[in-house]
C-alpha cells in the first residue's frame, strides 16, 4: 500500500508535533543535539575548589595581611622598570603607537 507523499508529509509534521521533536524535512544539520545536552560549564566550576588567595581575604574580612609573593613580583617590576626592561608605555592615543610612527 503506497501512500502519497503530503500525506506521509503530513504526518511527520503531525508526528513532530505530538511527540515535541522539531520538523526537519529536508535533513540539515541543526545542532539540536548538542543543544539538548546538559551544560559543562557548572559541573566542572563544582569540580575545582575555589582558590582562595591573600588579595580576596583582605577584601572580604577587611583585614591588612601582606602577600609576600606579591610584593617580590611588584619588587622584581620596578628593578627591572630602572634597568629599562620594563613594559613599554601604552599609548595614549592612535597617533602615539608604534604602528603610526613606523608608517611615517
Amino acid at each position: 500500500m503506497a501512500s502519497a507523499p503530503s500525506r506521509l508529509a503530513a504526518l511527520t509534521r503531525l508526528r513532530s508535533v505530538i511527540f515535541q521533536t522539531s520538523y526537519n524535512p529536508t535533513s540539515q544539520r541543526t545542532g539540536a543535539k548538542y543543544l539538548k545536552r546538559r551544560l559543562r560549564g557548572p559541573s566542572m566550576m563544582d569540580y575545582y575548589p575555589q582558590q582562595l588567595s591573600i588579595s580576596a581575604i583582605n577584601k572580604e574580612f577587611g583585614l591588612d595581611l601582606i602577600d609576600e609573593d606579591e610584593e617580590q613580583r611588584l619588587q622584581d617590576v620596578a628593578d627591572k622598570k630602572k634597568r629599562g626592561k620594563g613594559a613599554p608605555k601604552k599609548a595614549k592615543s592612535a597617533a602615539d603607537s608604534r604602528r603610526a610612527q613606523r608608517k611615517r
